[in-house]
């Protein structure tokens, strides 16, 4: 494996790529609709495999099923290469072939990404070389004489455990079926119960005023909020309902529920809209016989906040991005 500057050979780590690699990457290939994005696909997934071998090596631990590389309509849709690293973030690792000297960086993966490693694959997709790193990528093509040692990802990815990088969750995957860990429709929450919760015979949540030609647009997702108020052992739930407007904007409806048993959420439980800046938008409180407080409002895409979930001394936050 040559045709790299001589000081990128150097410090770049050779390393093999498993059978099993090559086979996971083979299956994902003959997912695809053409043969380029096949191509595409086998390398991401060559790539990001070789590097996920690598950090477990290192004893740096990984969730492949949690990285977008690994969802089947991710990788159909996007050019993605995401390695999910816990309590850090994902790390994304692009592939490059023998004799190129950029590396292509998709801006689809300028966001939400703790830095690149860029993986060097022979033509026989059995070796691989780790080149190097780079923390941040603002444009598409990256010149490899320009990577840092590939040491100085093991230096970024220690720091970034001790002040690990905001997990966003990405509202707009909704709309096409993907939600990260935790998320779930209504129905399957209410299995995960083991009943329906009281949430089920209460007002309905379906925007006010909406067409019914737009009715099936209307996205809703929840997610159990334990944070020490329960009641009968039921924690609170937090209900998201999303629905794309015009001009690329996207109404957004927050409820907070009991669940279960639960009659009324306790009194002074807060559901507050915190803005990119950590300053609050929006703030509601319950009752003393509120059984769920709700906030509406509108974002734009890539638009980023939070919302905070809170009770006494004790409070949740989940961080957002359109």
């Amino acid at each position: 494996m040559t045709n790299i500057t001589s000081w990128l050979e150097n410090f770049a780590v050779p390393l093999p790529i498993s059978q099993a690699a090559r086979t996971t990457a083979q299956l994902f290939a003959d997912q695809q609709p053409t043969s380029a994005k096949a191509e595409q696909v086998r390398l991401n997934t060559l790539a990001v495999s070789v590097v996920n071998d690598y950090l477990q090596m290192m004893e740096i631990p990984t969730d492949l099923s949690n990285s977008d590389s690994w969802n089947l309509i991710v990788r159909l849709c996007a050019n993605v290469a995401d390695l999910e690293i816990p309590s850090v973030g994902r790390l994304e690792c692009r592939p490059v072939r023998l004799h190129e000297q950029v590396c292509t960086i998709p801006a689809e993966t300028w966001e939400e990404r703790v830095g690149y490693v860029v993986v060097q694959i022979d033509e026989s997709l059995h070796e691989a070389k780790l080149l190097g790193f780079i923390k941040n990528a603002t444009t598409e093509t990256f010149p490899l004489n320009q990577l840092q040692p590939p040491e100085t990802l093991i230096d970024c990815l220690a720091e970034l455990k001790t002040s690990p990088v905001k997990t966003l969750v990405n509202l707009s995957q909704w709309f096409v079926g993907q939600c990260e860990a935790g998320w779930q429709t209504l129905e399957s929450l209410w299995n995960s119960l083991g009943s329906i919760p009281a949430y089920g015979f209460r007002s309905p949540v379906t925007t006010q005023n909406t067409p019914l030609n737009q009715a099936e647009t209307v996205t809703r997702r929840a997610k159990l909020m334990d944070l020490g108020i329960q009641i009968d052992n039921q924690p609170v739930m937090l209900l998201i309902e999303i629905n794309p407007e015009a001009n690329q904007q996207t109404s957004i409806r927050l409820q907070l529920h009991a669940t279960g048993n639960q009659i009324y959420l306790p009194e002074n439980v807060q559901l507050t809209v915190l803005d990119q800046s950590g300053a609050v938008f929006l703030k509601a409180a319950a009752r003393s016989a509120d059984n769920y407080i709700q906030l509406q409002f509108k974002g734009e895409i890539k638009e980023q906040f939070s919302v905070q979930v809170s009770f006494d001394d004790m409070s949740i936050t989940e961080n957002f991005i359109i």
